[in-house]
């Protein structure tokens, strides 16, 4: 910094300043300091910035279970977000452990990060953990911070459903003690309205999309009458459609299916999934945004408690209709020993 000084004839704090985008620097001369910066091959030491500020410069990023295709999207919106603030991220898996979440907690605050971004384990609360923390859960769960609004979500598609005449509904979860899924069952029920019966099954943790050799019995639904299978993510969703598919009920000519999280797959299933749609983008953004003002509050009241922000915020959701839904059977009842010739079955991609 000194070099960059020395050449621009101006001190090294205008620099430091011009550098980090603080204090009062003219934009003209913040563009001629890091043209010169660049020019001299200079870098910033983390390591100095750390011990002149107290801050590594870096967050960390709690996930649930980094498996879950889900995650990795969030993980890369918090990346890109925290990028655009000027902050590096640590990514933790929990592996839908509690123990392994405080574990993973425990190994970010020995490393030094400024602040954490937590998607708790389900059902779980996260208590103060010593340093700034920003919550991503749902608008119910005690102390989060941003969330998408996943009750009206739910809302929204059982509202869909409810337009298409579906009067029997099966809504699939998997995890009773998840705030998520809670919600978005809760927000399916009172979208769908009080004239649709509805009825909750609650299956085991998908590890296999398949679901080969532990069938849900979907086929039996159907022809008890249930004409839609409102699932609360979209890998459960994927493995009604298989398992619909597989038995010969055509989605949506017999039934209808549909998820949530709007996965990168969802659009190219045969057929394509009805789902509901986080704004990752929005959601993390806030996140941070809410995160970095608490760690750069320096001596605030508020920073020693560890809290982020009182008011929680609802990204809203959005539905995406495809061609998973459709009006209800005819006659009510399926065929269930009728199955389209060469009918290609949910995980299969479109040419």
């Amino acid at each position: 910094m000194s070099a960059i000084a020395a050449a621009l004839g101006v001190s090294a704090a205008t620099v430091s300043n011009a550098l980090s985008g603080k204090g009062r620097v003219s934009p003209e001369l913040i563009e001629k300091v890091r043209s010169k910066a660049s020019e001299l091959g200079y870098v910033p030491s983390l390591t100095a910035r750390a011990l002149r500020t107290g801050r590594t410069g870096v967050l960390g990023l709690v996930l649930p279970d980094i498996a879950n295709p889900l995650f990795p999207q969030i993980a890369q919106a918090i990346e890109n977000a925290a990028s655009n603030a000027g902050y590096g991220v640590l990514i933790a898996d929990s592996r839908g452990d509690i123990a392994a979440q405080t574990e993973a907690i425990g190994r970010l605050l020995e490393r030094g990060v400024d602040g954490m971004v937590i998607v708790p384990r389900r059902g779980t609360r996260i208590a103060d953990v010593g340093c700034p923390v920003a919550v991503i859960d749902t608008p119910s769960t005690p102390g989060n911070t941003v969330a998408a609004d996943h009750w009206e979500g739910g809302a929204q598609m059982g509202r869909h459903l409810a337009a298409l005449g579906h009067a029997k509904v099966l809504l699939i979860g998997t995890s009773v003690s998840s705030n998520v899924q809670n919600d978005r069952i809760g927000g399916l029920k009172a979208g769908l309205g009080a004239r649709v019966e509805c009825d909750t099954m609650w299956i085991e943790r998908v590890e296999a999309v398949s679901g080969e050799g532990c069938p849900l019995g979907l086929a039996e639904k159907a022809a008890a009458g249930f004409t839609a299978f409102a699932a609360v993510s979209d890998l459960s969703a994927l493995r009604a459609l298989t398992e619909l598919q597989r038995a010969g009920i055509g989605v949506p000519e017999m039934v209808s299916v549909t998820g949530f999280d709007d996965l990168i797959w969802s659009a190219v299933v045969t057929p394509a999934l009805t789902t509901v749609r986080m704004d990752m983008a929005v959601i993390a953004d806030l996140a941070i945004a809410a995160l970095i003002r608490v760690i750069e509050s320096e001596g605030e009241e508020e920073e020693a408690a560890g809290k982020v922000t009182s008011e929680i915020d609802r990204v809203p959701m959005q539905l995406i209709v495809r061609q998973s839904t459709g009006a209800p059977h005819a006659d009510g009842v399926p065929n269930l020993h009728a199955r389209t010739p060469n009918k290609p079955t949910a995980g299969e991609l479109k040419p």
